[in-house]
């Protein structure tokens, strides 16, 4: 099993944490008021917006609390402005790291994250220097609930899909940024039930890290994921004997 795909495992059991702190809901709700913000308040004509109001109600957020984001945003209501912010970085092992922020104060992020770095990992990286060891792609988690490889391929194809992985509990679809929303919508469509869809960093390779360095990525990884500022957060890591 591929180290992004197992840690795509990861992620989703520790999602369902998340869900129960409200952490993921806090997220969502920064996504949907970016959007807004930035390409109005009509899902139909706004893409980005779509995808996190879909996001947000697969993991089974209150209809009220997506509209008052969508008003904030809008300025029917008082709201708070946030910026889009990416850092990169390393952890143990030589592990490249790119985080993904909103935040409503620059300063006390990019210090939040640098603290972060330096305590959990191998430091911040200048803008670029870790960048290049990824691409931009849009990924689809589809869980299986009875379908096959050929029945979701045969949706995603004609799309234009550049690969199907199946795990466990869940396909993985992964397109170019601009098939994406094609893709989804082609699933969508077809009645195929989405658990999650979004633009990631993928790596183009990935690195083996096992042991004690695994376990110190892992820290990091989630320490970062854990501050309100962040919204997501990649690696290159291969995590080898990782439960």
């Amino acid at each position: 099993m591929s180290g992004h795909s197992k840690w795509a495992t990861i992620k989703r059991k520790k999602a369902a944490i998340d869900t129960k702190r409200g952490k993921i809901f806090t997220k969502l709700i920064k996504e949907i008021t970016v959007a807004a913000k930035l390409g109005g308040g009509d899902p139909a004509a706004n893409p980005r917006l779509r995808l996190a109001i879909d996001n947000a109600k697969s993991v089974n957020m209150p209809q009220d609390n997506i509209e008052r984001a969508i008003k904030k945003a809008t300025g029917e209501l008082e709201g708070v402005t946030y910026s889009e912010l990416t850092y990169e970085g390393y952890g143990a092992a030589g592990i490249a790291l790119m985080v993904e922020c909103l935040t409503d104060n620059k300063n006390r992020t990019v210090a939040d994250v640098r603290h972060l770095f330096s305590k959990y990992g191998n430091g911040m990286a200048e803008s670029g220097s870790v960048a290049w060891m990824f691409d931009r792609k849009g990924v689809i988690i589809v869980p299986i609930q009875g379908k096959t490889d050929d029945d979701i391929m045969e949706i995603i194809l004609e799309a234009g899909a550049e690969d199907l992985q199946t795990e466990e509990e869940f396909f993985q679809v992964t397109t170019t940024i601009e098939n994406f929303e094609a893709v989804r919508k082609s699933l969508s469509d077809a009645g195929i039930e989405i658990g999650n869809a979004s633009l990631q960093w993928i790596p183009k390779n990935e690195t083996e890290v096992r042991g004690e360095d695994a376990e110190k990525v892992i820290k990091l990884i989630d320490v970062l994921e854990d501050n309100d500022d962040v919204q997501n957060v990649y690696s290159n890591a291969d995590f080898v004997d990782v439960e």
